[in-house]
């Protein structure tokens, strides 16, 4: 089972290539110390829409230094896709192996006890990535990774609000179903879905 440290120490064991529909390719790796200018401009450039959507706690390079600060430090994993030709960064897919007491309170109430074998998962793509099938093709990559670190399910961080018809299309999809729905602090509404993991391939 993969540690934090150990993704930390050599990045290229979670780095993949992904070929997209129009014949261009995105990396998938873990987020490094040396990635804060690129994703701050990521962040910077992200849509009042996209940034409704997502988790993130700020916008600026400063933020962006504290996710890269936090790297093997806490419980959390950070994902990024960049662009193979340019280097830019188009997404950042965060995974947290730990739960926190809202969602286990949450899930605990429709009869789902969450477990140290779930993780918690949220996606945020570039504006002008989104709708081009992106998160299809790399959430089978993300999938993998849940299971190298020895987790069997995936719960949305913060749920996924409810009129973000995309996003719910997608997670059914990928094959998430929804289990319960809560309101935010801001009177929003949000779906918490889960995910039980398939077994991985023979090889």
């Amino acid at each position: 089972m993969l540690t934090l440290a150990e993704v930390a120490a050599e990045p290229a064991l979670l780095t993949r290539r992904v070929g997209l529909g129009d014949g261009t390719e995105v990396v998938f790796r873990p987020l490094t110390h040396a990635d804060a200018e690129r994703l701050a401009e990521f962040l910077r450039e992200l849509s009042p829409e996209s940034r409704r959507f997502s988790t993130f706690g700020g916008y600026d390079l400063a933020f962006a230094r504290e996710l890269c600060d936090a790297i093997a430090r806490y419980d959390k994993l950070r994902l990024v896709l960049e662009e193979a030709g340019s280097g830019r960064i188009v997404g950042l897919l965060e995974l947290a192996l730990d739960l926190h007491p809202s969602d286990i309170a949450r899930y605990h109430e429709a009869g789902i006890a969450l477990t140290a074998a779930d993780c918690r998962f949220g996606p945020t793509l570039a504006d002008d990535h989104q709708g081009r099938g992106v998160g299809t093709l790399v959430f089978p990559l993300v999938a993998d990774v849940a299971r190298r670190f020895g987790r069997t399910r995936i719960v949305l961080w913060g749920g996924v609000l409810a009129d973000n018809a995309r996003a719910v299309r997608f997670y059914e999809k990928q094959g998430f179903r929804t289990v319960g729905a809560f309101t935010e602090a801001d009177g929003t509404r949000a779906l918490d879905m889960i995910l039980d993991l398939p077994a991985p391939p023979d090889d």
